[in-house]
């Protein structure tokens, strides 16, 4: 512990943002940076380093995550960053996962939700701390390649470049494999380039990645849909094994009546088209997806309704409306979700902030559905919805519309972000594996093995859409699998 009273002096410090009326007329990051160095010292002094850490437990209880899934060492990194050992901080950092970078701006911090600390005070910024030991790193030229000395001659293809895919591909280079990353998109890093917008992960940072691991030398081959453009029987006969790793693509869709009107659009459809626009290799279709000047309805909450929301705010949105099905969580914990279980209450994120700074309220509106969609000769002018009440039904619980709760609202735009209903199907098919009841490849948490031999599978294919820290944790796991079963266990 750095300083043994250090969580009795010290108050929690939150993350400074930049003033929303400058943030949002760009893309670059949010964050007020950089952070001074004493109040770093401060921060991390209010670690306990208590003598059961659930900090970094990385367990699931009740479907409740509980502390770090990559089991991230947070009380020895905080007292490294405390005794002023940056490089000590993010090498301890780095001995559990390869990509701070990216955690220590997308991950929603459930180090933070399990602190010790928490559960009578503010809990500590472990987040803000890892950020501020990463972009130290980055800064003094400190996150650099370190290719493996000892090459075991075993051939590993990862389908997909995601975070899983990136994590699984980092790992079983680092084992001493030779890694092929086959991507079907034109840059790597899956949602990490083209779901999460840059002002919460900067693509520079992406690509800083991406470099060090191909100086590494882990192969990427872009532009290739495994199954349509690389054969599968090519990967079978070419490699000693394969990791799918191609995520949960498959997106839900609105289902009423309008809804192939032009101007809706999936949450990735629209945010990839950003992203690709601030890169300047947008196609003459992706140009038109831009929400400048329209009535914006972005359908869904979560991460990625939030995402659709700031970005619609920087193309110049003449409004912003969120619908969400579900009622609002409460602002403290509920008695069912206690310490250390992930704290399910209500955040207002970056973009509602600036939806209510700007255009003078919060844009969610809870427990309302879509009815129908509006429009002339296929143009959208408005959208129809209805309040609704859920109600049980044999255990279950089931949205019913309220009588005489219909309304109407202009809109020019409909962004639906209402999440992802698993796996694409085409290769899994292709392959003929096994499926869960939800869809997802059939595969042990044990080995992550799938039902074809020397066919492995991590992140969201397997476990179903989730966060990025828990695709990170799964593409390393997946990996020192698949390198057992090649290699056999390392002393």
């Amino acid at each position: 512990m750095g300083k043994p009273t250090g969580f009795m002096e010290y108050a929690r410090v939150e993350a400074q943002y930049r003033p929303i009326a400058d943030r949002v007329h760009d893309f670059a990051d949010i964050m007020m940076l950089p952070v001074d160095r004493d109040t770093i010292t401060k921060q991390s002094a209010r670690c306990m380093d208590c003598g059961v850490s659930f900090c970094h437990a990385g367990i699931i209880v009740d479907g409740s995550s509980i502390g770090c899934p990559l089991g991230n060492l947070v009380p020895e990194i905080n007292d490294l960053v405390y005794n002023g050992d940056i490089e000590g901080a993010y090498d301890r950092m780095s001995r559990e996962h390869a990509f701070p970078e990216f955690t220590s701006r997308v991950c929603p911090a459930l180090c933070e939700g399990s602190c010790t600390l928490g559960e009578h005070e503010p809990p500590v910024t472990i987040k803000n701390i890892e950020r501020y030991v990463v972009d130290y790193m980055l800064e003094h030229g400190g996150i650099r390649p370190h290719p493996p000395i000892i090459r075991t001659g075993k051939r590993v293809a990862v389908v997909g470049s995601g975070p899983a895919g990136l994590s699984c591909a980092d790992t079983l280079n680092h084992l001493g494999n030779d890694v092929t990353v086959f991507e079907r998109a034109d840059r790597p890093g899956g949602l990490l380039t083209y779901g999460i917008p840059n002002m919460k992960l900067e693509k520079s940072i992406v690509e800083h990645r991406i470099r060090i691991m191909v100086e590494e030398n882990v192969k990427f081959v872009l532009n290739s849909e495994v199954g349509l453009d690389v054969p599968v029987i090519r990967l079978m006969n070419d490699f000693d094994a394969i990791v799918l790793c191609c995520g949960a693509r498959n997106e839900r869709r609105l289902d009423v009546p309008g809804s192939d009107m032009k101007g809706v659009y999936t949450a990735l459809t629209f945010l990839s088209a950003s992203t690709r626009r601030l890169l300047g290799i947008e196609t003459r279709e992706e140009s038109q997806i831009n929400a400048h000047e329209k009535d914006v309805v972005v359908v869904g909450g979560g991460d990625t309704g939030t995402d659709c929301v700031g970005t619609a705010i920087r193309q110049g949105a003449r409004s912003v409306v969120q619908l969400e099905i579900l009622p609002p969580q409460p602002t403290e914990r509920a008695e069912n979700n206690p310490w250390p279980l992930w704290p399910k209450v209500l955040r207002t994120e970056y973009g509602q902030h600036e939806a209510q700074e700007l255009f003078g309220a919060d844009p969610r509106r809870y427990l309302t559905t879509v009815r129908e969609i509006k429009g002339e000769k296929g143009k959208m002018s408005s959208i129809a919805t209805v309040n609704v009440e859920w109600i049980s039904n044999e255990g279950r619980l089931f949205p019913r519309p309220v009588p005489g709760s219909e309304a109407e609202m202009p809109a020019d735009m409909v962004l639906v972000a209402m999440g992802f209903a698993g796996p694409e199907r085409a290769l899994i098919d292709q392959l003929q594996l096994e499926v869960d009841g939800r869809g997802n490849v059939a595969a042990d948490n044990s080995d992550f093995k799938s039902s074809l031999l020397t066919v492995f599978t991590a992140g969201d294919m397997r476990r179903g859409p989730s966060l990025v820290v828990w695709a990170l944790q799964e593409g390393r796991s997946a990996a020192i699998s698949c390198d057992r079963y090649l290699n056999g266990e390392k002393g």
